[in-house]
């Protein structure tokens, strides 16, 4: 019988209506951040309101880094705006996750991120919703970040990202980098003068995961030269070179709207329903 040790969702709650995960709430764990007013309806582990999901998630890889399933998924807990299937076929999609593999959903595509220097959110009133919010605002830039504490020696081009921070990955690509590791970044991006709701460095943490995870993979390293031939991968999703790029001065990024053909292309049939019987 499949258990936790074979699969968890990690869920990053603050007031969300998540009666969306009772498919697979016996899979899941829930970080709430809302405090005793706002607790989710199943069990729940309290913490401080700080630090975005980016907080969430390396609080969980820290404290569980000897414990983690074969497969973790780390999700919001809310997700319409960025998922357009159902929890069930999320958890389909992410139990085929190979090792050095990350699983992202459709139907928002990978984006690109490039503003090492700093996000000039005056430009792109489309992130409206997070840039209207007092937000702290990070004493390094985002390339500063990437060569000191994420430990890349150079700055790339471009990363390509999970708009959300929604994914999931196998063990053994989480412990390709040892547990320090993980904690150097927690207290870097989201403790001391950082330790705030929303901290600018939440939205830098958004756009590294991938590139963390799969450098090969999500990591252009050149504009002109690092670029992949074939628009999508396995998955299905954008490439280096392909990635999505966010329009200035606009007030919505239409490209997000509607799902294309290609974003919700079925799954290949697998046994994974099996996954969804209650753990015992």
């Amino acid at each position: 019988m499949v258990d936790k040790t074979t699969l968890e969702i990690v869920i990053a709650h603050y007031n969300e209506d998540v009666d969306w995960l009772e498919p697979v709430k016996d899979f899941c764990t829930i970080y709430s951040k809302g405090g005793p007013k706002n607790l989710p309806p199943y069990p729940s582990i309290p913490l401080p309101n700080i630090g975005r999901e980016g907080h969430t998630y390396l609080q969980h890889i820290a404290e569980q880094y000897d414990a983690l399933p074969d497969v973790t998924i780390f999700l919001q807990g809310h997700v319409d705006d960025h998922v357009s299937i159902s929890v069930e076929e999320i958890v389909e999609r992410s139990i085929k996750t190979r090792p050095g593999q990350v699983t992202t959903f459709p139907f928002r595509e990978l984006e690109l991120f490039d503003c090492w220097d700093g996000i000039p959110w005056e430009d792109y009133p489309s992130w409206k919703k997070w840039s209207s919010m007092e937000c702290k605002r990070s004493p390094k830039s985002p390339g500063q970040y990437w060569q000191q504490t994420i430990g890349f020696e150079n700055v790339p081009a471009s990363v390509g990202f999970a708009p959300g921070a929604l994914f999931a990955v196998r063990r053994e690509t989480i412990q390709h980098y040892p547990r320090s590791y993980y904690q150097l970044l927690l207290e870097d991006f989201f403790l001391g003068e950082m330790a705030h709701v929303n901290p600018e460095t939440g939205h830098y943490m958004e756009r590294f995961w991938l590139a963390i995870w799969n450098p090969s993979e999500y990591i252009c390293w050149n504009a002109e030269t690092d670029v992949a031939l074939e628009e999508r991968n396995a998955q299905g999703q954008l490439t280096k070179g392909h990635w999505h790029r966010t329009p200035k001065y606009v007030d919505l990024d239409v490209y997000t709207l509607h799902p294309t053909a290609a974003q919700l292309r079925e799954s290949s049939p697998t046994d994974a329903g099996r996954f969804m019987a209650k753990a015992e």
